[in-house]
């Protein structure tokens, strides 16, 4: 697995974290200390912010996973890939993305720069 991938990897178990702890660990794991998040929602930067954005996705969507749709794609320090939103009762995917990572020598992400390709209709 390339290093864009293992960060990758580390992100989504982050985003897929519902228990306060594992949350908390899945977050330290993928994000630097000073690591931001940014998209259109959202600017937050460390550990706790992060946490309170990733919290409040799954409150705004119980019982919705994030999985990836396609690669990651890298080089320098640089990666990108999409992901959905997917329901784990019927498996519709409401909200789509595609985000920008740069990742640290330690292979933790520094920033996260996230777009919304797909939104529920209001």
């Amino acid at each position: 697995m390339s290093n864009y991938a293992a960060a990758v990897a580390r992100y989504f178990e982050a985003w897929n974290a519902t228990d306060p702890d594992t949350l908390a660990k899945a977050v330290a794991a993928a994000w630097s200390e000073d690591g931001t998040y940014t998209d259109p929602l959202a600017d937050v930067r460390g550990h706790d912010q992060i946490t309170a954005v990733i919290q409040a996705a799954h409150e705004q969507f119980p019982g919705f996973e994030f999985r990836p749709a396609g690669d990651v794609d890298g080089h320098h320090d640089i990666a990108r890939f999409r992901w959905e939103l997917v329901s784990t009762a019927d498996g519709s995917a409401p909200v789509a993305g595609s985000d920008v990572v740069t990742v640290a020598e330690d292979g933790r992400i520094t920033a996260v720069l996230g777009f919304l390709d797909r939104l529920p209709e209001a």
